[in-house]
């Protein structure tokens, strides 16, 4: 499968707020350099979003930008050379397969990203990382919606969950967030699904894990509360720090009670409990 590279030259303000709107789109990952975003897409999905893509950026006054197809078989070498490790509080390491091993974290978290979100570069999955590395999950049945490349339900099974369901509605992130519970040894203790929140139906869980973003938040928290358990909590990230009182506003409407929050670089968790 080919990619599509879109480089947009802003700066890292402007950066922040552009991934946050890109992920409405199908853009499936992210990345940061000085006053550049590189945001990628599959090739065969540009097409069905460009014009609203070129309007939004025009929107936010973006001028310099261009599009770069990315052939599949240069991916794995792009990935090397831009795929530095991510430690996390000195607790956990979420490095690829050709990094050294992390003996001295209690954490060493192995994925191979391809172009599933769950890196742990992006600020929110180090938030969401922390927040699940902090809990311990014995006993406890575990929810992670949106889960891309499946770090969050790996560090939740290795945290003693007793049962752990991983949901995307992208069949790149099935595959890689399976690939990746076997890589890291937990896969009998991972349910992996295709699908999106019709996926919980009828299911209930200790703790429910939503790192996607602020729109989808809000139009599926319901479904979140009607899957978890009395005392459990739904941590949500993916929204900025702005988007805090919105979010806290839709959770409290639907019963939850507000526990906090977690920021980095201007990204937000939100942490409540039914």
């Amino acid at each position: 499968m080919n990619y599509v590279e879109l480089n947009i030259f802003c700066n890292d303000e402007l950066a922040e707020i552009l991934v946050a709107e890109l992920a409405d789109y199908p853009f499936e990952s992210f990345a940061t350099e000085p006053d550049l975003l590189k945001a990628y897409i599959p090739q065969e999905r540009m097409a069905d979003c460009y014009d609203r893509v070129e309007a939004l950026l025009a929107h936010y006054g973006v001028g310099e930008h261009r599009y770069i197809v990315i052939e599949s078989q240069n991916w794995n070498a792009l990935w090397e050379s831009n795929f530095p490790p991510v430690e996390v509080d000195d607790v956990v390491a979420i490095r690829a397969p050709f990094h050294d091993p992390y003996p001295n974290f209690r954490f060493d978290i192995v994925i191979t990203p391809k172009m599933s979100f769950g890196t742990g570069h992006h600020a929110t999955t180090y938030l969401m990382s922390r927040a699940v590395a902090g809990r311990d999950f014995t006993g406890k049945s575990v929810l992670d919606m949106g889960c891309g490349t499946g770090v969050l339900a790996i560090i939740a099974a290795k945290c003693n969950a007793e049962r752990v369901d991983a949901v995307d509605i992208d069949e790149w992130a099935y595959e890689n967030c399976t690939e990746n519970c076997g890589v890291n040894g937990v896969a009998e203790k991972i349910a992996v699904h295709l699908g999106d929140v019709s996926a919980i139906r009828g299911k209930s869980y200790d703790t429910i894990l939503a790192n996607i973003n602020r729109n989808i938040l809000l139009a599926d928290m319901p479904h979140y509360v009607e899957a978890l358990n009395e005392g459990g909590e739904l941590i949500m990230s993916g929204i900025l720090e702005g988007d805090i009182p919105t979010i806290r506003a839709r959770a409290e409407e639907l019963g939850l009670t507000y526990v906090g929050c977690d920021l980095k670089d201007g990204w937000a968790a939100v942490v409540t409990r039914k």
